[in-house]
């Protein structure tokens, strides 16, 4: 017997051993067989088991602690690397990458030849592919495709089946792109099926399938990701992504709370997604108290992606709660370094409140502020400047000006890519262009706006409520019911004196 198949029986021997070990936390279970000694390979699976829940900056730990270890073990250095790239974000840092590949060698061919196995050589490889110079789309689709030929020569191996999943995710430059999504989807669906306790598959699933058409195909496994990796905050909140677009606000709360849990309560992703939750559920005081926590803890970590958070998490309480003298709007928020898309929101949010007020020149005066926002790749601040604009010509008796204003703001945001969770564009331009037909009492061309509306954000409360009202004046008892139905089962805890509830109330009961 060889020392080499030696030390693949011994290291086969501890497969079990080291699964356990890294399920404490409990991150899922995978089998990634390589040829590091057994203490770097338990920080090693603890590693990709975090990478593929997205847990960047703790797998990055997880890798370091393994290179510790057995300084010589080439996938150690890979993992590190792989930590680096955010394909369904969209970023990649370079450098930090590199420095940890040249940690391993300087030299490409001479990290290559520290590679024990043709196996981990190939992944060694591909990483490399991945980071070499040149625009992030080339190198990502140079990298998707050294990993579809990694994946064919490997094909009994979970683990390269699941990276080549995430690699073509990642070819899209962060906008879904859905015969390539359903690509990656079908091999998730397979590791999945062998190993029901892999965190990645589940995962990978939920991003192929988190649209509003898509998203029942990925009920079962946002149920399954977060019993299977229950201490990964970003698992906790990832099934979020297939409960927000079916309108499952229950469950957009319940489990954004626990990933808000295991990290903090201050403005991020996590707490944007559960004050958002909170709106839907028909909760505006405990969105407001859930915003008051936020801003408290914001003096611990104040920063531009903290502050744009928190403006986002203001805007939609102001906005989706119709909370035009909400004690929010006047909190001071230093806007500097804060991303277009929140300053938009802001602007605004400030500029309807102040029209409801009878505010006029406020209004326009943040209408000035809203134009001013230099938008990047995001279209939100278009649309949200032709809502203003036309909120604007409404009340200066300009009616038909306004609706093609609205509807030009309609056609923009149906070409941008679907979202899920907190809208950039804070107000649907469907939904408020439904509103405002349904104020000139034109209820069927409104219902009409509303039906589309819920067709891109299902169960958002505001378009159910205004779908009743529509379809009730246009006649339509039966939609009536069926929108005033499940805004009742939405707000089945709703606050007291919520508007709208009532009405929905007396009409079901009807």
């Amino acid at each position: 017997m060889t020392p080499l198949y030696r030390h693949a029986l011994a290291t086969l021997a501890l497969l079990t051993a080291t699964s356990l070990s890294a399920q404490t936390p409990r991150l899922g279970t995978i089998t990634f067989l390589t040829s590091g000694p057994p203490a770097a390979q338990e920080h090693f699976i603890r590693g990709v088991l975090l990478l593929h829940s997205f847990e960047y900056a703790r797998a990055a730990q997880a890798f370091r602690a393994a290179q510790q270890s057995a300084p010589g073990f080439a996938m150690a250095y890979w993992g590190e690397a792989m930590t680096y790239n955010h394909p369904i974000w969209n970023q990649r840092d370079r450098d930090a990458a590199m420095a940890a590949l040249e940690r391993l060698a300087p030299t490409r061919e001479t990290r290559l030849a520290k590679a024990a196995t043709e196996r981990e050589r190939a992944f060694l490889a591909a990483v490399e592919i991945l980071y070499q110079d040149g625009p992030k789309p080339q190198r990502d689709t140079a990298y998707a495709q050294a990993m579809e030929q990694l994946a064919a020569r490997f094909a009994d191996d979970a683990e390269a089946q699941a990276f080549y999943a995430l690699s073509l995710l990642g070819l899209s430059s962060g906008v879904r792109v859905v015969p390539t999504y359903m690509r990656a989807a079908a091999i998730a669906e397979q590791i999945a099926a062998a190993h029901p306790n892999h965190p990645g598959a589940v995962h990978y699933m939920i991003h192929a399938y988190d649209d509003p058409v898509n998203a029942p195909l990925g009920l079962r496994a946002a149920r399954a990701y977060s019993t299977i990796a229950p201490d990964a905050a970003h698992a906790q909140h990832m099934t979020t992504h297939i409960f927000s677009a079916m309108g499952m606000w229950d469950e957009v709360v319940s489990q954004n709370t626990i990933a808000a849990d295991l990290t903090w309560w201050g403005p991020g992703h996590y707490t944007l997604w559960l004050g958002y939750g909170l709106l839907q559920r028909g909760q505006p005081g405990a969105a407001l108290r859930h915003l008051e926590r936020a801003r408290e803890n914001l003096a611990r970590r104040t920063n531009p992606g903290t502050l744009s958070y928190f403006t986002l998490m203001r805007a939609h309480q102001v906005v989706s709660g119709d909370r035009w003298n909400d004690a929010a709007l006047e909190w001071n928020i230093d806007l500097a370094g804060v991303g277009p898309v929140a300053r938009a929101a802001d602007a605004f949010a400030q500029a309807v409140a102040a029209l409801e007020r009878g505010d006029r020149t406020r209004a326009a005066e943040e209408l000035a502020r809203l134009a001013a926002v230099e938008a990047n790749r995001s279209r939100a601040p278009d649309v949200l400047e032709r809502e203003l604009r036309a909120l604007l010509a409404l009340e200066e008796g300009r009616t038909e000006a306004a609706l093609d204003l609205l509807r030009e703001a309609t056609r923009i945001e149906d070409g941008m890519p679907v979202e899920f969770g907190p809208p950039d564009v804070v107000k649907p331009s469907h939904e408020l262009l439904g509103e405002v037909l349904l104020r000139l009492h034109r209820a069927e061309e409104a219902q009409r706006q509303f039906e589309q509306a819920l067709a891109l954000a299902p169960n958002r409360a505001l378009s159910l409520l205004g779908l009743g009202r529509a379809a009730l004046a246009a006649g339509d008892r039966e939609t009536a019911a069926r929108a005033y139905g499940t805004l009742r089962e939405i707000w089945h805890d709703a606050e007291h004196g919520l508007a709208g509830l009532e009405e929905a109330r007396q009409f079901v009961t009807r």
